[in-house]
């Protein structure tokens, strides 16, 4: 029975990670296909965080206020609507409804949850959705997944963290960096042999919409490149930034829909300084509308549950272990439904960020156990040596006369002899 518990509970942990990287997949197509046919990227960054926003809202407000709700997600839909029912009710009974103290924030946190918003999501998003209608799918995402390697230079720099050279998962973690490094480096400079995974990769062998997608826009690989690695320049410093962020504003939900909502303000007001014509900022029901509703309910309020839950569970390095799924399943679904060409620098430098990538992650973790159990055997330690202070404080308080302490030497070891004091 405990065996299949810990089954189980093993197999319900590696298929959310597994929708996790399938909402990654289609995001990147689906924002691929449409950005080609032309999408205005603030406007979709707007709308989608809108929609992230109302999404995360119930998450924000049930699950923080109430945290039993943490373990059954599955009747969280149904729990909700019991609320509506239930709170319209009571507002048709009593004439008002129910209200909810919550201490002022300070300047300074609405401060940090605007730079948050402004690094994380709308700089780097945008410069990330610029590099990827420039490029490819399978390209951009290959910056994904050396956000990591940037975010441990960063901290090594602002002495966060140490290298670790002196032990064996620090050098194993120094080298899948530079391996990852490499990898980005041989996936922007080499491009090699072109080839495709089908026959039929012609334009005019696809349907209409995919025809038109492939053929609205160019690639200009060396604009896009510079967008993503400044994608990634500002991914990373959002994360250094989390930290100061769950110093001064540590509930997660609240701070995501917070997050979301100044991420469409401020996608908004960029997006108007930039272009303001109508068509620009119409919605229609097309591909658009269903990348924006995915985009926000799946790629954000979705994945960002499953990774909570996850992070809570497992700890935070088991869900960076199956973002690379997410590089392979976008690279075979771009070459076969959208008919995009692979070339050969892109398959070597993703095979070696792959590696790199899971040889950091595996040295990270082991160092991680290391220092939690030195941590550990250091808290030891203290606790015991606490508690003999105490006890000698202790004898020394209620003894009548002074305790005398013999330590005599047998056998190479030190014993302790302890003379009772004197009635």
């Amino acid at each position: 029975m405990g065996a299949m518990k810990k089954w189980l509970s093993w197999s319900q942990m590696v298929a959310s990670m597994l929708l996790v990287q399938l909402f990654a997949t289609g995001q990147q197509l689906l924002s691929k296909v449409i950005l080609n046919q032309g999408t205005f990227i603030f406007s979709f960054m707007a709308y989608r965080h809108l929609v992230a926003a109302l999404c995360v809202a119930p998450f924000a407000f049930f699950l923080e206020r109430f945290p039993l709700f943490h373990t059954c997600y599955f009747m969280f839909p149904v729990i909700v609507l019991l609320y509506i029912v239930l709170r319209w009710l009571l507002s048709m009974f009593f004439r008002h409804g129910c209200r909810v103290d919550s201490k002022k924030m300070a300047w300074s946190t609405w401060l940090w949850l605007f730079i948050n918003a402004l690094t994380g999501i709308t700089m780097a998003m945008g410069l990330f959705y610029y590099g990827l209608r420039d490029t490819t799918a399978t390209y951009s995402t290959n910056f994904l997944n050396i956000i990591p390697i940037v975010t441990f230079v960063f901290s090594i720099f602002l002495r966060m963290e140490k290298l670790g050279l002196g032990s064996k998962a620090g050098k194993i973690k120094t080298v899948g960096a530079i391996i990852c490094v490499g990898g980005a480096l041989t996936t922007s400079l080499y491009k090699g042999k072109a080839f495709y995974l089908t026959h039929d990769h012609h334009p005019h062998y696809h349907s209409p919409a995919v025809a038109a997608t492939m053929a609205v826009s160019s690639p200009h690989w060396t604009r896009g490149t510079f967008m993503l690695v400044g994608s990634c320049l500002c991914y990373a410093t959002w994360y250094i930034l989390q930290v100061k962020l769950l110093e001064v504003f540590p509930s997660r939900y609240r701070a995501t829909l917070i997050t979301c909502i100044m991420a469409s303000v401020q996608s908004t007001a960029i997006g108007l300084c930039l272009d303001r014509s109508k068509a620009a900022w119409r919605i229609e029901w097309n591909l658009q509308l269903v990348t924006i509703v995915y985009s926000g309910a799946l790629s954000t309020a979705a994945t960002f549950c499953l990774l909570t839950w996850s992070i809570a569970k497992q700890g935070p390095t088991y869900a960076p272990m199956f973002n690379p799924l997410s590089l392979i399943f976008v690279a075979i679904s771009e070459a076969l439904l959208l008919g995009e060409q692979m070339r050969l620098g892109i398959v070597l430098g993703t095979v070696m960020i792959i590696v790199g990538l899971y040889s950091f992650l595996w040295g990270r973790r082991k160092e991680t156990k290391l220092l939690g159990q030195a941590s550990a055997g250091d808290e030891t330690l203290t606790a015991k040596a606490d508690l003999e202070s105490g006890e000698m404080q202790l004898k020394s308080f209620v003894t009548p006369s002074p305790v005398k302490s013999v330590y005599a030497k047998e056998g190479g070891a030190l014993k302790d002899s302890v003379i009772s004091w004197n009635q």
